[in-house]
Parts: C-alpha cells; structure tokens; sequence
C-alpha cells in the first residue's frame, strides 16, 4: 500500500530515537487542505486508534486510518536532503495533480 524508501525509513528512525520512546511509528494522514484540494499530514505516533491499518516496513511502524487509506494505494514516501529541498518527498500515482511544492494534491 505504501512504500518508504530507506532514506525515509533512516529519518522516522532517527525522530523515533529521538522522541525518548514518547513515540513507537509514524502516522500519515490525508485530509483537506492545500493549494490542491489534499494534503498530507505526518507526526510521530505511540498506539493505533480503532479502525488505523497498521503495516510495518523496515522496523517502522505506519499508521494510516480509514480515510488515508483510500488516497494512498501505490504512494512512495522519500526523504531528501539537499540544498534546493529538504524533507519527506511523496509520489501518488492516485493524484489527478499537484501544487508545484509536492505536498498537496487532488
């Protein structure tokens, strides 16, 4: 359903040891908002909420709820690190279009 890359993997790794285990996964959310229409939304996570899909991938747990399921089928989450972009980059192959900044679509 969703794939992060190693590089993503390595950074919700380094934010999780980071949180002094105040957090266990990573939560993604689709919700209204953006130039778009869509927009993601991700925070650190400590336990799944009624009717979350929980899927594991490289050690780290994602937790999605039910209306980010249907947006995320085939999304690829990377990170970055560079000097014209730093951060989580997805690739939707659901999204109709996006805003030039990549984090909102419809």
């Amino acid at each position: 359903m969703i794939e992060l890359t190693e590089s993503a993997v390595a950074a919700v790794r380094t934010a999780l040891a980071g949180s002094g285990q105040q957090a266990e996964g990573l939560r993604i959310v689709v919700e209204a908002g953006g130039c778009a229409g869509l927009q993601y939304r991700m925070g650190l996570e400590k336990d799944e909420r009624p009717g979350d899909l929980v899927l594991e991938q490289g050690g780290v747990r994602l937790y999605l709820d039910a209306l980010t399921q249907r947006h995320v089928g085939g999304l690829v989450v990377d990170f970055v690190d560079g000097v014209e972009q730093s951060g989580f980059v997805f690739d939707n192959p659901n999204a109709a279009s996006r805003c030039s900044c990549g984090k909102s679509f419809c």
